[in-house]
């Protein structure tokens, strides 16, 4: 495997990228699909299973985690900013986490990747080329499994999921969308519930763009948790299995 790996474009300058002998496996999808429960159910499955878990994730970086945070709070970040911040974040993030663990022959299961962060920044309207370019860097996984849901069945998960209150959403509430995962810097509606679903329907019609372009695995998962659980596992133990 370490013979085969890549990156998408000119790649990081420094960093070898030769005796990764893990897998890189990431689940991908929009807001409210469920990636995360998905994924801790997955890690503990594959550690019941004998394997080395790590899981990561967008702003989780010791070097720019809280910064971003931070960033977001204010509203007022503009779409090049917000785009090289979480880049930042991505690299820092490759550099101390993903690749050390693959170089020690970990299972990283990445609860989104770059392809989030650029249907994100192509929703903001920035240059598709652009955004290849500052995200070349990193490195191609082994697997993208993307997590396909439509609209229609969406609105119900985050309803029943109490992300969204009565009558209004709650900014500060750990269970509430924020001002971003919203799009209400873009203006897309009246509140937050609008714009979120119009936020969503244009970053889903990107990621359908890009799941032809970057080959993904379509998952469909407006089936339930047990079935789309069932089809990932399937799915890794392949990826898993392959040389």
């Amino acid at each position: 495997m370490s013979d085969t790996r890549s990156f998408f474009g000119e790649g990081h300058p420094y960093l070898k990228i030769t005796g990764l002998t893990g897998k890189l496996i990431v689940v991908e999808g929009t807001d409210g699909v469920g990636r995360s429960t998905q994924i801790s159910d997955l890690k503990r499955w594959l550690e019941m299973n004998g394997h080395a878990v790590v899981t990561t994730g967008l702003t989780r970086s010791e070097l720019l985690g809280k910064t971003i945070d931070q960033a977001k709070a204010g509203h007022t970040l503009n779409t090049q900013t917000y785009c090289l911040l979480y880049a930042a974040d991505f690299a820092d993030c490759l550099e101390h986490q993903i690749i050390p663990a693959l170089r020690a022959g970990f299972v990283v299961l990445a609860d989104r990747y770059i392809y989030t962060l650029m249907a994100r920044a192509i929703v903001r309207g920035a240059d598709k080329d652009w955004i290849r370019s500052v995200l070349g860097f990193a490195l191609k996984p082994d697997a993208v499994l993307y997590l396909k849901i439509s609209l229609e069945n969406l609105i119900p998960r985050v309803i029943n999921s109490e992300r969204i209150h009565e009558h209004y959403w709650v900014e500060d509430s750990p269970e509430g969308l924020d001002y971003w995962e919203a799009g209400m810097d873009l203006r897309l509606g009246e509140d937050f519930y609008d714009s979120f679903l119009e936020y969503q329907r244009r970053k889903m019609n990107v990621f359908e763009v890009m799941a032809k372009e970057y080959g993904f695995e379509v998952i469909p998962a407006s089936r339930g948790f047990s079935q789309t659980n069932r089809q990932l596992k399937q799915s890794i133990q392949r990826v898993l299995q392959s040389e």
